[in-house]
């Protein structure tokens, strides 16, 4: 199955099982999706009756997908059958750190005596699901560990990159990893075999906590040249912030890499607030508030937001999300990065329902997929702009309307063609070369000159 319009959005089925990935294969194709991100593909703690999320975040080996939400034999089937859909599969990757296992036992042997007794025990399962590698030598010792200590500063760029991460003094941490040749070697194996797979891009986690120099030392030419790379980098905005300076920027100037756009991520917070300025969104890469167009992966939402405590008053309203939405999906620049879940947070909608369990094929997400993949590639000019409305154009085919006041805004367009919104199907026929569209309170438009999908 070829598509017919150009695209590039990107779902995260964050913490889908695999299984579930593949059953919504057509569905998510014909959405518009270009790509699907799911969950770290490796071996991490699994029991019968479940894990939380953040147990597919502590590896315990990459020679295998062995996880809550699959095996390498799932993993395997789904990456086919998404291909049968033009799909491309982008595969979450946890390089910084393995497993705290410090509460079953104090040695730094990974994957543990324990669990390599298991792969003795269970020899012709884990060889089906083995990816590369000697299954009967550990995959890591105890010196490929940088000595432990847990973050204090995290303006200390060398403690944020050597530290563990933990959740307090009395927590060990996550044992981070040394950039040593051995370290170097296997995750290198790993990548290449995920490709061999057909997996076609990767979600670097905690890329923040990486050395520049072992980023560099991974990500090297062969490995990079055709897939799609980008790493998780959280600051709290531009480049007048201290983070960026001490993550963001170094990443950006010694790497080829993609990022997360978390810059424009607080600018549209930031200005869809009260007493915030749509007027921000006008350029803010020229204010160093978003990151260069062929780089940025850009959200309203990812799994930390609603998922982290400290993290959760970044969580917009309905109403503010829609409308990040709108922005996201209309503007020139970026790579839409769409996020769903199985409501590990319990955060529910204003009808009791989870709030982002079906928000990947909701109407007014499936709208916003077709806008942004029928004006893919055509220019962006803004057209009005003040605190509460901004109105930009997209080539000859679109239009952006964004409304976040109390009251309904009317906007007069010079326009020769009829206009359709993709979110209510309204049409906006020319008169004399004019268009006149009323857009609702705290609300938008994406408005095309095609009618649909």
């Amino acid at each position: 199955m070829i598509r017919s319009k150009p695209t590039d959005v990107i779902l995260h089925a964050f913490d889908w099982p695999y299984s579930q990935v593949t059953e919504h294969a057509q569905a998510i194709s014909d959405a518009g999706y270009k790509a699907v991100l799911v969950s770290p593909p490796m071996k991490s703690y699994r029991q019968d009756k479940g894990t939380p999320w953040w147990q597919r975040y502590q590896p315990q080996d990459y020679r295998v997908i062995d996880n809550q939400l699959g095996n390498t034999e799932s993993f395997q089937t789904m990456v086919s059958t998404l291909q049968q859909f033009d799909l491309w599969v982008y595969a979450d990757v946890v390089f910084n750190h393995m497993a705290n296992e410090s509460s079953i036992r104090l040695d730094l042997q990974y994957p543990s005596e324990k669990e390599q007794l298991i792969y003795r025990q269970r020899a012709n399962y884990y060889q089906k699901q083995r990816l590369f590698g000697d299954l009967s030598q550990p995959l890591f010792t105890e010196d490929d560990f940088v000595e432990a200590f847990g973050i204090q500063d995290w303006q200390d760029k060398w403690q944020v990159q050597n530290g563990r991460i933990s959740g307090g003094p009395h927590d060990s941490g996550l044992p981070t990893l040394r950039a040593n040749a051995h370290v170097i070697e296997q995750q290198q194996a790993y990548l290449l075999a995920l490709k061999a797979i057909g997996v076609k891009g990767f979600r670097i986690d905690a890329a923040k906590h990486m050395s520049i120099e072992h980023l560099k030392k991974v990500w090297s030419e062969a490995l990079t040249h055709d897939v799609h790379i980008f790493g998780e980098i959280i600051t709290d905005g531009g480049a007048t912030k201290a983070e960026y300076q001490l993550f963001l920027e170094p990443y950006l100037a010694e790497t080829r890499l993609g990022a997360y756009d978390f810059p424009l991520f607080q600018t549209v917070y930031n200005a869809l607030q009260p007493k915030g300025s749509l007027k921000s969104l006008i350029d803010p890469y020229c204010f160093g508030e978003a990151l260069s167009k062929e780089r940025a992966i850009t959200f309203a939402i990812t799994h930390d937001i609603p998922n982290n405590d400290v993290f959760m008053d970044l969580v917009m309203s309905a109403e503010n999300e829609a409308l990040a939405y709108s922005y996201i999906f209309g503007r020139d620049g970026g790579v839409p990065l769409i996020y769903s879940d199985l409501n590990p947070s319990d955060i529910r909608d204003s009808e009791g329902r989870p709030r982002w369990q079906e928000a990947w094929c909701a109407p007014n997400m499936l709208a916003g997929i077709a806008f942004h993949n029928q004006m893919h590639g055509l220019p962006m000019k803004t057209l009005e702009a003040s605190d509460d409305l901004l109105v930009f154009s997209r080539g000859d085919k679109g239009m952006v309307i964004m409304n976040k006041s109390s009251r309904a805004q009317q906007v007069d367009l010079v326009w020769t063609e009829t206009l359709y919104d993709l979110y209510s199907g309204d049409a906006f026929p020319s008169s004399q070369g004019k268009v006149t569209i009323h857009t609702p309170s705290k609300s938008s438009r994406l408005l095309s000159i095609f009618s649909g999908a």
